[in-house]
């Protein structure tokens, strides 16, 4: 048997989202492909910083989860070895100035992915910026999920209150804040609709009836699973239109319909009266949600649909094979 490939792959938090949906789920398939990864986050000292990038050297890989090089970082990397750069988001944006590339993350993500023999990007839309930045090679992985964990709905009830449901964090949760008027205008019109909240962090809308839960990991199928509409605004800006989709997958693969601002991957993922709806306006949201409620039928058929797709495409042990195969031949 061959000599198992070395693979380092250095983060900033084990712990986020991104690395659980992105890196962690493909270590042991890497693994039963020859190829062993360790695992470090990046130390914030500068002199432990250079240790790491010097000892990268006698990896025959390093797998970048999205960080970006410095000018530093690269010089203390050095020619070899062989780099790989994951990302799915627009990490050459800042998220409160979204319209224009920052300069300092625009030069930096240039310097990474002209650097790596392999860009590995969330979403179509961040993998033409790679490569419009002169990357050698760049594949779309999109991001995925573990579809067992997800129990699909059994029951869609005919009557009875709406429950529309929300999933993120407290980061992403800042993107709602230019729907308040279009929830303020849900709660007059559907008077008796809710929203679930699931995140780390809370949200009210006058006169729309907010329910705050807690996310946890163990939780948050079945708490998706009791709701009936999943729901995805997101304001069109270069920024949000890098963003991934993940929480329209986790709404498809709870077996929910999803209604979504129609920006980024959003717009392929959720079909328009297959898996979901589009809505721009309040008043398209309005009656979105109105038609989604008021057709049990409907919300089931549009919640298998969104199921079966994530089986097909979105699952990661769907997804494991086309990772690793890309991986060993960056390494070869």
């Amino acid at each position: 048997m061959a000599e198992a490939k070395r693979l380092l792959v250095l983060t900033r938090d084990r712990a986020n989202a991104s690395f659980r949906q992105r890196i962690e789920p493909y270590l042991g398939p890497l693994y039963e492909r020859g190829i062993a990864a360790e695992v470090a986050e990046l130390a914030t000292s500068a002199f432990t910083r250079r240790r790491q990038w010097h000892a990268a050297r006698a990896f025959d890989g390093v797998l970048l989860h999205r960080k970006t090089l410095t000018a530093w970082d690269a010089w203390a990397l050095g020619p070899s070895p062989r780099l790989i750069y994951d990302f799915d988001d627009a990490v050459m944006y800042q998220a409160r100035a979204p319209g224009q590339p920052n300069p300092t993350r625009l030069r930096r993500f240039e310097r990474t992915v002209t650097r790596a023999c392999l860009v590995i990007a969330g979403s179509p839309y961040l993998a033409r910026y790679a490569d419009a930045v002169g990357a050698r090679k760049v594949d779309v992985i999109p991001t995925g999920l573990d579809l067992a964990r997800f129990a699909p709905k059994t029951g869609y009830p005919s009557s009875g209150p709406p429950r529309l449901v929300w999933i993120g964090s407290a980061s992403t949760l800042k993107q709602l804040e230019p729907f308040r008027p279009t929830f303020e205008a849900l709660g007059r019109a559907i008077p008796d609709v809710t929203l679930r909240i699931i995140a780390d962090a809370a949200l009210d809308a006058a006169g729309l009836r907010v329910e705050n839960v807690p996310w946890s990991l163990e939780a948050e199928g079945r708490l998706l699973a009791e709701s009936d509409i999943g729901i995805a605004p997101l304001p069109d800006t270069p920024y949000t239109r890098g963003k991934c989709g993940f929480k329209v997958l986790q709404y498809m693969a709870a077996g929910l319909p999803a209604v979504t601002s129609p920006v980024g991957v959003n717009a392929d993922y959720v079909r328009r009266d297959a898996t979901g709806l589009w809505a721009g306006t309040a008043e398209e949201w309005i009656g979105a949600v109105r038609r989604l409620a008021a057709d049990a039928p409907l919300r089931q058929r549009m919640g298998g649909a969104g199921r079966r797709r994530v089986e097909a495409e979105f699952d990661f042990a769907v997804l494991a094979p086309k990772v690793v195969d890309l991986v060993a031949k960056a390494l070869a």
